[in-house]
């Protein structure tokens, strides 16, 4: 099968980590036949500096005529001053809206190797973290007017607003992938003071009569942070809006002992998908051979399940992740007591060699 992908490798610690998920790909394409042929998009502080702009059209142009889009990461401080219209993040609002990616999926699951890592309990972990975070992921606050204005003294002002159709859609991804888990499902908003999350709230318990194998539960978004510490067992599938889900799955990540090592997929109305690792660029350890690759590798493998439907060949690059740290093989990131030390070409030509 033949797929053509672009690929933004972003700021920072970025190219070196897509260099491996790359990798890993060739060695999925030579084994079972496909053909994977890249083509290089400009984002985020490297776009700033090649063209004064965080996502030029042209560079859009070829993520939206792409199979699919693997991205690395943007950002960092050397761009902090320009203009907040033409920070590096926005060409990920950018990108977002304009691949109609609506719908963020986010796991946390914590890999058996590593739950010494995590901060919680070990008796929490015993008990098991593994769930999903729908996303919203084109609407709300993100994508509200903005203005700063004065009366007297300076004032702001961010608007969330949320149509029945916008929640109706992503809710019915957190349905869909509530009924291919353990069908439980989660709504999350804080309905006891906004109007948009009593409008979400009503939507989701309306869709709820077409999913009745599927338990739908509310909870509130203050509520839904302390139970992800507290009982992170008890969550399948949580599917919230843009500015909940962004706060709820960078700390959902954090419980499972790494941020270096969550992948995420955000999907639309194609199969078109954006896919990258969940973490920053980390321009600290940039150029160094330290960073983590392996969210950005099962990035790859969510990319290769969820928009080419390639489930066996996504299925080897996770069970190499496991091989490889099953071996004791670990990032520094991820690095405890007895395990081996490993770069970030190391650990990307590790996982393509368990392939």
């Amino acid at each position: 099968m033949k797929k053509n992908i672009a690929v933004i490798r972003g700021d920072g610690i970025g190219p070196e980590i897509v260099n491996e998920a790359l990798k890993v790909l060739d060695k999925v394409a030579k084994k079972y036949g496909h053909e994977f042929n890249y083509v290089d998009a400009d984002m985020g502080g490297c776009a700033i500096d090649k063209y004064g702009d965080p996502l030029p059209q042209h560079e859009l142009d070829k993520c939206l005529a792409a199979d699919s889009v693997l991205l690395g990461a943007v950002g960092g401080p050397k761009w902090d001053g320009v203009p907040g219209n033409m920070r590096p993040e926005k060409g990920l609002l950018r990108i977002r809206a304009g691949m109609g990616v609506y719908s963020n999926n986010r796991p946390a699951k914590i890999w058996k190797q590593l739950a010494d890592a995590s901060p919680l309990k070990p008796e929490i972990v015993e008990k098991g973290i593994d769930f999903i975070i729908v996303r919203e992921l084109i609407g709300g606050i993100y994508f509200g007017e903005h203005k700063t204005y004065e009366e007297g003294e300076k004032i702001s002002e961010d608007v969330m607003k949320y149509s029945e159709s916008e929640i109706e859609r992503i809710g019915r991804i957190g349905f869909e992938t509530a009924r291919k888990r353990r069908k439980k499902l989660c709504s999350v908003e804080k309905s006891n003071v906004l109007d948009t999350s009593r409008l979400w709230k009503s939507v989701m318990h309306r869709l709820a009569a077409e999913y009745p194998d599927v338990e739908l539960s509310d909870m509130l978004v203050d509520n839904c942070a302390m139970q992800i510490v507290k009982n992170p067992a008890q969550f399948d599938v949580i599917v919230t809006e843009n500015m909940f889900g962004d706060i709820l799955s960078d700390e959902a990540s954090m419980i499972t002992g790494s941020i270096g090592m969550i992948p995420s997929s955000s999907l639309g109305a194609t199969s078109n998908g954006l896919y990258e690792p969940i973490h920053g660029s980390a321009p600290d350890i940039a150029g160094q051979n330290k960073a983590n690759p392996i969210g950005t590798i099962l990035s790859a493998a969510m990319m290769l399940r969820f928009s080419f439907d390639m489930p066996k060949e996504a299925d080897d690059i996770e069970n190499a992740v496991s091989k490889v740290l099953d071996m004791g093989y670990r990032t520094g990131d991820i690095m405890s007591e007895g395990m081996k030390l490993t770069g970030c070409s190391e650990m990307g030509t590790l996982i393509a060699d368990a392939i």
